[in-house]
């Protein structure tokens, strides 16, 4: 999946002379968490966000005193070191840099211009659809060898029953072996049948498990 398919192309924006105040009752009144800011052509050159806003605003003890703050432009308050990505990255890919760079939202760029832009919930939401889940279904739990042709004949167990396979997902060990552990969302209500074929074929079954019963 890439970023264009589940990017927000539909943007408010600011320019850096606009005031902290008219991004404060943007960001009130559309419920967002975050401005870009461009220039003339349309091309970023800032992010404001509502901790950005806040951090700006004067204490509500001291409104008169300092009321004038609001009228700042968004340049005096706005990031312009800012991270973005491109409409053909990997939403996989991107999920990474939130994480690694602990940011809430991504603006898209494309030659410069804004195109779009991504915020956690977008992430969260395609993860969903990536993994099956918003689909009826069971989840199967594998302990796989990490080596070349396991998905293969894992999957040939799948066809023996005909179960349709929605999803897969591969994840290491905690503890580092030579194995890994394979998610697979299949579309039935009762996988124990393909569960037992599963655990025939000498495969570890995590998942599901009943009450008393050995994972081997």
């Amino acid at each position: 999946m890439i970023v264009e398919t589940i990017m927000n192309e539909d943007i408010i924006t600011l320019t850096p002379t606009d005031t902290i105040h008219s991004a404060a009752l943007i960001i009130r009144e559309n419920r967002i968490r975050h401005i870009p800011i461009v220039d003339d052509s349309f091309q970023l050159v800032g992010l404001v966000s509502d901790r950005d806003i806040r951090d700006a605003a004067p204490s509500i003890f001291r409104t008169e005193e300092y009321k004038n703050d609001l009228q700042k432009p968004l340049s005096s308050i706005m990031k312009t070191e800012i991270i973005t990505g491109h409409p053909l990255d990997f939403v996989e890919e991107i999920g990474a840099v939130f994480c690694d760079n602990n940011i809430s939202c991504l603006p898209i760029v494309k030659g410069r211009k804004l195109v779009g832009i991504i915020t956690g919930s977008d992430l969260l939401h395609s993860y969903v659809e990536l993994t099956g889940v918003n689909q009826p279904g069971s989840q199967i739990e594998i302990r796989i060898p990490d080596k070349a042709g396991s998905l293969h004949d894992i999957a040939h167990i799948f066809k023996r029953r005909n179960t349709n396979i929605l999803s897969t997902l591969v994840y290491p060990e905690k503890n580092g072996t030579d194995y890994k552990i394979l998610v697979i969302r299949v579309q039935t209500m009762n996988p124990f049948m393909v569960v037992e074929d599963l655990k025939k074929e000498g495969y570890t079954v995590l998942w599901p498990s009943l009450p008393g019963i050995s994972h081997e």
